[in-house]
Parts: C-alpha cells; sequence; structure tokens
C-alpha cells in the first residue's frame, strides 16, 4: 500500500515517565526497565476513523438547509453509521486484511461511540481478523458542550460569545462550556498511550476525526503550529487510515488520511469536516 510523505517526527513519543529513561542516576550497564526496553521497541499504531455517520448526514443536511441545529434523534455516543459508512467500514477491513504480515493488528481498541464499535466490527469482519474489540472512554470524541448539535450558522447565532472566545483562543485551547477543548481531549489520550506503550504488536485504534490529529500531536510532540498546519493541510476522512510507527523512542506518520482502499473497491469518499477544520 503506497505510504504518504510527512514531516519528520518532532521527537520521542509523549508518554508520561519517559524522563525515568534518563535519571541522574542512570547506569548505562544496567540491564534496560520496562519502560525503556518498550520505549526502543517498534510499535505500529493503525488509527481510523469511523466510517459516515448519520451525524455526520445529518450535519451536511443542516448546513446545506442553512439551519442552526442537527435534525438527529440520536445523541452523539449513539448515532450509528450511515448504510455509506457500513460500506466505507467494509472497504476498511480489506484495506486492512492486504497489510503486510507484520503490519496487521494484534490487537484493537475503540471509541465506545456506536458509529466507531460499528467501524471495528464491519472492518475485522471483512478482514478476517478475529480480535476482540477493547472499548476506552479516552478515544472518544471531543466533548462540545452547549455547542453540540449546532452547525457552524447556529453557533455564530445562538452563542455568539463561544464563537468570538474560539476565534480569539484558537482551537486548540478554546473549551465551550460544559464541553472540551482539543487540549483537554489530549491529555486523556497521553493517558491512553502510556498504557499501550509496553503493547508488542500492531494496534488498531478505531475513533474520530479529532482524536486522530490529536495522536499525531501527542506522539510526534507538535507545537500549536504544528497541529494546526496539519489541518489547515485537510481533514481526516471517513474511514481513512493513518499509520503511526514508533522506531528508537520517536514516532512518526508512515500513512496519513490515505483513502485508496475505499476508491480500490468504488467506496465513495467522503470528507465530512466535523472536529478538524
Amino acid at each position: 500500500m503506497p505510504t504518504t510523505p510527512t514531516r519528520p517526527s518532532s521527537g520521542p513519543t509523549g508518554a508520561p515517565n519517559q524522563a525515568q529513561d534518563h535519571a541522574p542516576n542512570h547506569d548505562p550497564t544496567r540491564a534496560p526497565t520496562r519502560a525503556s526496553a518498550g520505549l526502543s521497541r517498534t510499535l505500529v499504531v493503525h488509527a481510523v476513523r469511523h466510517g459516515e455517520s448519520a451525524g455526520n448526514v445529518a450535519a451536511r443536511d443542516a448546513d446545506r438547509l442553512g439551519l442552526e441545529r442537527l435534525e438527529i434523534e440520536h445523541r452523539d455516543a449513539d448515532t450509528p453509521l450511515s448504510p455509506l459508512g457500513a460500506e466505507q467500514a467494509a472497504a476498511l477491513g480489506v484495506a486492512l486484511r492486504d497489510l503486510d504480515p507484520d503490519e496487521r493488528p494484534v490487537a484493537v481498541w475503540s471509541s465506545p461511540y456506536v458509529r466507531a464499535r460499528q467501524t471495528a466490527r464491519l472492518a475485522l469482519e471483512r478482514a478476517g481478523l478475529d480480535l476482540p474489540v477493547r472499548t476506552d472512554d479516552r478515544l472518544r470524541d471531543r466533548e462540545l458542550g452547549v455547542l453540540d448539535r449546532l452547525t457552524r450558522l447556529g453557533v455564530e447565532r445562538l452563542h455568539p460569545e463561544e464563537d468570538a472566545a474560539r476565534r480569539h483562543l484558537g482551537k486548540l485551547y478554546h473549551r465551550p462550556a460544559g464541553g472540551e477543548s482539543w487540549l483537554d481531549v489530549a491529555l486523556r489520550l497521553r493517558s491512553w498511550v502510556a498504557d499501550v506503550r509496553d503493547e508488542t504488536g500492531p494496534l488498531l485504534v478505531v475513533t474520530h476525526d479529532a482524536v486522530v490529529v490529536l495522536l499525531r500531536y501527542v506522539l510526534e510532540q507538535l507545537d500549536e503550529d504544528g497541529v494546526m498546519e496539519l489541518v489547515r493541510e485537510h481533514g481526516v476522512r471517513n474511514a481513512s487510515l493513518t499509520t503511526l510507527v514508533r522506531r528508537d523512542g520517536s514516532w512518526s506518520a508512515a500513512r496519513f488520511d490515505e483513502v485508496e482502499h475505499l476508491r480500490d473497491v468504488g467506496a465513495p469518499v467522503t470528507d465530512h469536516a466535523g472536529e478538524v477544520r
């Protein structure tokens, strides 16, 4: 599968407790600790945005009609895939099946949201991979608080103070009332990264567009300018594949937002801007 060139990694993983590998009393003749040995191993993380959801469709329709709110019956956590999203998830499974053997996932993590779990299940079925799916709340989508279910127009009209705050503070730091900033999401991702740092095989993570971007922010130790440049280049499309690789303690992206597997089987590519625009 072709890869998408990316800029070199800006540094070692941002997982907590990294400082212990460089403690003042470190003896280079001693055997490496469990943590330092884990950092030295290669680790592959395949991060996937869920397939198109009913919420993505509702947001697109609301924007087209100039509505302030999305017309959808489900709460965000219960929003399922659209029929097209299910097709995209199956196409993702073909991509997983065709990965080189040393890249195929041996463990699967998912956001607890329905659209992510459905994507994981359909992809694994098509790939022929009999793996349990572990859900983790830290991989959930960003919580929007008072802005939940609002279109861009709805935010401007109904919560102009939040719109002004977002413009002033920027995407990384703005926390809507009752919701999360991107940095809040990054903090929970740092905790998840610390828990999987000693995994020994490729991981599949099925999650959301902002979470995929923020995994790069955390693992590659990007700064605000770096992650915003990433966002400006393009979003994270539905059922796209991003592959992050750790070698000798440094992370880099071997793939980012790759969708050739969708085109290969004739599945439409959808770019619902969501949280990364």
